[in-house]
């Protein structure tokens, strides 16, 4: 028999067996936690006001990119990387995983992407905030920066554009930190954020799940070592080019294999 007691604070289970967990996915929600919509967006928001007013932020992840082959198998893309921020132009980051090492940096003006393994790189003109360059990534460039939805001053707006249902699911623990578990539904996915709860509700966890594509792929990212506060050398968003790195023009980068989301063996579409 499996004992499982849920509080506002945290969740505890014992002898917790493989077939109980398979039960447990399967029950429904209870009203209590649709009933906590209004609190769920409360907690949203605080935690955008609270991104959105740090000048300086900092902080390394771990994140996951679910891939479905065409047999129907579910496979994860695990990397790593850390970002420094500094409001409102300039920030830096990095991601490094099994098959790939890229650095990103933007100075307000200039757009850097650098192939750590490949010892190459490309700059690009995106004058603007860093609210502009996400977008621009986003969409025009299709490099999206980690957490890129949460990064922005206006990521509330951004979060609930399109929400159709909220959930309030009370707490959860994430690397030590007690958080706030929220979720929310739109027409074309599903989104889960833990936010810390205290006085710093910086988001803990954050969960994507393609609700168009079979099996359901997510990508999640996970922070850690948060810190915020402090300023920021301004030599830490110049971009200096290693030893023997050769520039390359952006369209010939895109086209290269290992420095987008997916490996050289992974074929979009293919068998």
């Amino acid at each position: 028999m499996t004992k499982l007691v849920r509080t506002r604070g945290r969740v505890a289970s014992a002898g917790v067996s493989a077939l109980a967990m398979a039960l447990l996915a399967g029950m429904a929600i209870s009203p209590s936690a649709m009933a906590g919509e209004a609190e769920a967006r409360e907690l949203l928001k605080a935690m955008s006001t609270y991104m959105a007013g740090q000048k300086a932020i900092s902080f390394e992840y771990d994140s996951n990119l679910e891939v479905v082959t065409r047999d129907k198998q579910k496979l994860a893309l695990a990397s790593s990387g850390t970002v420094v921020l500094s409001r409102p132009d300039k920030i830096r980051s990095t991601r490094s995983g099994g098959f790939l090492d890229t650095e990103t940096v933007f100075d307000g003006k200039t757009l850097t992407l650098l192939g750590k393994n490949k010892n190459i790189y490309t700059q690009v003109d995106i004058p603007g905030s860093i609210d502009h360059l996400v977008d621009e990534l986003k969409d025009k460039y299709n490099r999206p920066l980690p957490a890129a939805d949460l990064l922005l001053t206006n990521a509330y707006d951004e979060l609930m554009s399109g929400v159709v249902d909220v959930k309030d699911l009370g707490s959860g623990v994430i690397g030590g930190t007690e958080c706030d578990h929220l979720a929310f539904r739109k027409k074309e996915v599903d989104l889960q954020i833990w936010i810390a709860q205290g006085d710093r509700p910086y988001p803990c966890r954050y969960v994507i799940t393609s609700r168009l594509v079979a099996n359901a792929p997510q990508y999640s990212i996970q922070i850690r070592n948060w810190k915020t506060g402090g300023d920021s050398a301004a030599d830490a968003f110049s971009f200096k080019a290693p030893p023997g790195a050769r520039q390359v023009d952006l369209k010939d980068l895109q086209k290269m294999k290992d420095m987008g989301e997916l490996p050289s063996h992974f074929v979009m579409g293919g068998k």
